[in-house]
């Protein structure tokens, strides 16, 4: 029984049934309800809409403030930055009324001015507006410029010296700024008044520059804004998001406290979660205890039942009672591979007694099959056992992996119909270490091959008479030992072909025969 191949023909193999999801009869009564999956992690399902994500949450309430204050932010710089400019430009105004007043002279106790054409032509230089200037004596008689703006002088009034009066105006049907100076001139406190006026051309070019500048900074503030919000609210629910990941990867196996590094105002919810770790801890140290001590005892009076209906068929009796007791015999096996699943399923689930040992999957398979040898006493449901060993060193518990097999084992041998062939193989590829029992039977359709690993779960077409706790057990040792159990499709022809995978123990590390433990009764 070491690597290679080796055929072996059992008679009479008399099994009690081990649950395994096949097409075939109809589910027991003990099956677990239909819609009610079962599984041991801890998500809670609701058929409420899910509430709105925390961080979408926070970015509203940044964002809306934001859209509120940036308007206001916007109108404020504009007019901040479109009041300047226009002072500038006022000013500019102004500078040409003071030049004005610099060619007012008196002669002879007249008022004059001399404006040469190169003079006049640099008081009206403007590359985008036209400029008018006016200068009137104090009894309001002009001086020199355009009469066009005369019109404009007389409705508005006299300044004393040193004042200035800015408005906009309408002059020959187009809008301008109109600047008005009073200045002293000529002999004694005369003030003549000094009006230069120029269109808004440049102006309005310069406010939709102020509008089109203030608008894109506004919107790259806005951005920046939000980019750096969504940032900080991203960096800040970090620590949560690593506590959910966290509680997410915890189930019944793992439930020491929560130790993730957060902040302080999250320190109350891991509180909270370590309070309900221990008690779900509790809780299902109390379930396995009970299912572990259920199935012990009644294990003993089973196998006292077992017992007296042996002695009464070996006793004589009424021939008509053989069916019945007969019945009565299959039934109590069924019983007791139940109760022997159910006290494996506690084991598999409850805290490692021990730290795993070094041992080859080769070894495991060749104790089974002798133990198998043993306790075959012969039937029509006998299966031709074929074994394909190589070498597959691994770590862990040897009777929670024997436990594993012995579970496939008797799947194959109530599932695979009359002469059922069955193929175990061992190897390693990669890092990963395999284990495959291969049947001829039905196999499990691929649609419920999911549900099938779970407990007290059959197939809708299931035709044997285990209690749907076969693959599920095998599925938890396998995961226990950090490995995985997969359903497929048979290599050849209909059937199904369960693979496990482990982690490969490294090389240089020891491995030796499996030791003996556990019990594997039929």
């Amino acid at each position: 029984m070491g690597a290679g191949r080796v055929r072996q023909r059992h008679r009479g193999l008399h099994l009690a049934p081990a649950g395994q999801d096949r097409t075939g009869r109809a589910a027991p009564a003990h099956a677990a309800r239909p819609g009610l999956p079962a599984g041991r992690g801890l998500a809670v399902t609701s058929a409420a809409r899910p509430p709105r994500s925390l961080k979408w949450r926070l970015a509203l309430w940044l964002v809306v403030p934001v859209l509120a204050i940036t308007p206001l932010l916007g109108l404020g710089l504009y007019r901040l930055l479109h009041g300047t400019a226009m002072d500038w430009l006022d000013e500019s105004l102004g500078d040409t009324a003071l030049s004005l007043v610099s060619l007012v002279h008196a002669q002879d106790g007249q008022l004059s001015m001399d404006v040469s054409p190169a003079t006049d032509q640099a008081l009206r230089f403007d590359r985008q507006d036209r400029v008018f200037y006016l200068a009137l004596a104090p009894g309001g008689q002009a001086l020199q410029g355009d009469t066009s703006l005369h019109i404009l002088a007389q409705a508005d009034a006299p300044l004393a010296a040193g004042h200035w009066r800015f408005s906009t105006r309408t002059l020959e049907g187009e809008p301008v700024r109109l600047a008005q100076l009073g200045a002293r001139c000529g002999p004694g406190n005369a003030v003549c008044q000094m009006f230069v006026a120029e269109t808004l051309h440049k102006r309005d070019s310069l406010q939709r520059q102020l509008l089109m500048a203030t608008g894109l900074v506004l919107l790259m503030l806005c951005a920046l804004l939000m980019l750096a919000g969504w940032g900080v609210i991203w960096q800040g629910l970090q620590p949560v998001q690593r506590l959910g990941q966290e509680v997410e990867r915890r189930d019944l196996d793992r439930l020491d406290p929560l130790d993730t590094a957060v902040p302080a105002e999250l320190s109350p919810l891991i509180a909270a979660f370590n309070r309900l770790f221990t008690r779900l801890s509790q809780a299902a140290a109390h379930q396995r205890e009970f299912l572990a001590n259920a199935a012990h005892q009644l294990r003993t009076p089973l196998t006292a039942l077992r017992t007296e209906i042996d002695l009464a068929l070996l006793e004589p009796h009424d021939p008509q009672l053989t069916p019945l007791l007969q019945r009565l015999q299959r039934a109590v096996d069924r019983s007791a591979r139940l109760a022997h699943q159910m006290l494996a399923l506690a084991r598999a689930e409850a805290e490692t007694p021990q730290s795993p040992q070094a041992l080859d999957l080769r070894a495991v398979v060749t104790q089974v099959a002798q133990d198998w040898v043993t306790r075959l006493p012969g039937g029509p449901s006998e299966p031709e056992l074929d074994f394909e060993l190589q070498p597959a060193p691994v770590r862990g518990q040897a009777f929670l992996l024997r436990e594993l097999l012995e579970n496939l084992l008797h799947n194959c041998a109530c599932y695979a119909g009359e002469h059922p062939q069955v193929t175990v193989r061992t190897g390693s590829e990669g890092d990963l270490a395999w284990l495959e029992v291969e049947d001829n039977g039905p196999g499990i359709p691929e649609a419920e091959r999911d549900a099938a690993l779970q407990r007290f779960q059959r197939g809708t077409g299931a035709r044997g008479t285990g209690s749907g706790l076969g693959l599920a057990i095998a599925h938890d040792i396998a995961r226990r030992h950090g490995g995985q159990l997969t359903l497929l499709d048979a290599r050849q022809g209909p059937g199904l072909r369960v693979r496990v995978t482990l982690p490969l123990l490294p090389q240089g590390t020891g491995t030796g025969p499996a030791r003996p433990g556990g019990n594997h009764g039929g």
